[in-house]
């Protein structure tokens, strides 16, 4: 059976759904989590007329990145499922896969926001590439933003 999982978080909502999922599965199946949060490739921005080029700060967004994830470990953690956190910088879908393999992981979990048509031809779709190009289980969540505000309502009633 699965015995380390690689969760994939975007710092979307939308991928925070599948957390819920995994801490279910976690205890019964003695689940190690490993959660990943991957920084898409800095692209250079210059923006005409200004009198200055904006810099992006990979070391503050790697920061930020370590802190996202942080909380959310603990929760796993006081819940009782070990739990470690990795930041990577690259292509999503690429290093989700790199991650997957280096970590020993026998199943990537993740949320998938839904996108078709369009949405999924102009931002394409890390979880089509993960599923197209990798070798172990992936367990994909489909949650939309509709989905996530009404249930967002719904919790708020409670």
């Amino acid at each position: 059976m699965y015995k380390r999982a690689l969760v994939a978080l975007d710092g979307s909502p939308v991928a925070e759904s599948i957390i819920p999922f995994i801490l279910d599965i976690a205890g019964p199946l003695d689940l190690e989590v490993i959660l990943l949060r991957v920084l898409p490739p800095l692209q250079p921005m210059v923006i005409e007329g200004a009198a200055y080029v904006p810099i992006e700060d990979p070391a503050a967004e790697r920061t930020d990145a370590q802190e996202y994830l942080a909380p959310v470990a603990i929760e796993l953690r006081n819940k009782g499922v070990r739990v470690t956190t990795e930041v990577r910088s690259g292509d999503p879908g690429r290093e989700i896969l790199v991650a997957a393999r280096d970590a020993g992981a026998d199943l990537i979990a993740m949320s998938t926001h839904g996108r078709g048509g369009l949405g999924r031809l102009l931002f394409g779709s890390v979880a089509e590439a993960v599923l197209r190009e990798t070798k172990i289980p992936v367990l994909l969540m489909r949650t939309t933003e509709e989905e996530m505000a009404r249930r967002g309502r719904r919790e708020a009633v409670r």
